[in-house]
C-alpha cells in the first residue's frame, strides 16, 4: 500500500533518486528563479523580448524602489497585515472553542454538526462570488478593511474546526474527566488542560491559515474596488500601466509579497512541524 523506503532500494534506484532530485527541484524552483531574475532586468530587456536571457543590465535598487514609489505598495503590505492577522485570530479562537466542544461533549446534534462544518469545505468557493459580494455591499463592508477579514474568518472557519477538533478529539479524555472529578471549571479545563497540549496544533493551524489568507487573490478583487482596502496580492496590479506591462516591478513586488510568509513559516517551522506531526504515531 505505501511505498517502499528508497534506502531499501537496489543501488540503481538509489542512484537514479539521486540524479533525478536535483533536476525535479530545479524544475520545480524554475518559476520562482524566473521572477527573480526578471525583478532585476531593466524595462528595455522586457522590451526587447529578453524575458529569459541573461540580463543586460541589473536594477535590483531601482526595481524594488520603483515598487513603493509608483504605487502604494506600503499601503496594501499593511492592509494585508490588517486582513490577515484579526483573519487568523478570529478563526484559530472560534475553532479552538467549537472544536473542543465537538469532541468533549457529548450532545445528540454532534456528529450532524461536525459533518456540517466538514461538508462546508467541499463548497466550491467561486459560486458564493456574488451572493457574498451582494452582502457585502448592502452591509456597508465593501470595499473595507473589516468586510474582508470578516468573510475571510468566516470562510476559514469551518476548515479550523475541522483541524482542531480531529487534534482534541486524539487527547485522553480521562484527562478532562479527571480534572472534573477535581472540581476544576470547564473554562480552566479548556485553558490549562487542553490548549497546552494542543498548542503545537494551533501554531501550525495559524501558519496555514495566515498563508492562505495572505496569498488570496480571488476575494481581494471580489471584495474591493478602489487602492485604500486592497492588499497586496491585488496591488501589484497598479504597477502596470494602461498601455505598458512593467512585469520587471510586478515581479519585484511579488517576491516582497512572498516574503511575510515564507518568514512566518521559518519562525514556526518547529511549532508547524510538530503540530502536523501531533498524534501520528497513535
Amino acid at each position: 500500500m505505501f511505498p517502499r523506503p528508497i534506502e531499501k532500494s537496489g543501488p540503481v534506484a538509489r542512484i537514479g533518486y539521486q540524479a533525478f532530485l536535483p533536476v525535479a527541484l530545479f524544475i520545480w524552483l524554475l518559476p520562482l528563479l524566473a521572477i527573480a531574475v526578471t525583478s532585476i532586468r531593466g524595462a528595455k530587456d522586457i522590451n526587447a523580448g529578453n524575458v529569459f536571457g541573461w540580463p543586460s543590465e541589473f536594477k535590483l535598487w531601482e526595481n524594488y524602489t520603483a515598487v513603493f514609489t509608483q504605487s502604494e505598495a506600503a499601503t496594501y503590505m499593511l492592509n494585508s497585515v490588517l486582513i490577515t492577522v484579526p483573519t487568523v485570530l478570529i478563526s484559530v479562537s472560534l475553532a479552538c472553542l467549537a472544536g473542543y466542544a465537538l469532541a468533549i461533549y457529548r450532545f445528540r446534534v454532534a456528529l450532524p454538526l461536525f459533518f456540517l462544518f466538514v461538508a462546508g469545505n467541499f463548497i466550491p468557493f467561486q459560486i458564493l462570488m456574488v451572493p457574498v459580494r451582494d452582502m457585502s455591499v448592502q452591509t456597508g463592508l465593501y470595499d473595507t478593511i473589516a468586510g474582508q477579514f470578516l468573510f475571510h474568518a468566516a470562510f476559514q472557519t469551518g476548515f479550523c474546526t475541522l483541524f482542531m477538533r480531529n487534534f482534541i478529539k486524539a487527547l485522553p479524555f480521562d484527562l478532562i474527566e479527571s480534572a472534573r472529578i477535581e472540581g476544576v471549571a470547564e473554562w480552566k479545563i479548556f485553558w490549562y488542560v487542553v490548549l497546552p497540549l494542543v498548542r503545537p496544533a494551533v501554531a501550525a493551524l495559524a501558519v496555514l491559515i495566515f498563508t492562505f489568507v495572505w496569498n488570496d487573490f480571488f476575494w481581494a478583487n471580489v471584495l474591493t474596488q478602489g487602492e485604500s482596502a486592497k492588499p497586496i496580492t491585488a496591488g501589484v496590479r497598479a504597477l502596470n500601466g494602461q498601455f505598458v506591462n512593467n512585469w520587471h516591478l510586478v515581479s519585484a513586488a511579488s517576491l516582497l509579497a512572498a516574503i511575510p510568509p515564507v518568514a512566518m513559516f521559518f519562525l514556526m517551522q518547529r511549532h508547524f512541524i510538530a503540530g502536523l506531526t501531533l498524534g501520528a504515531v497513535k
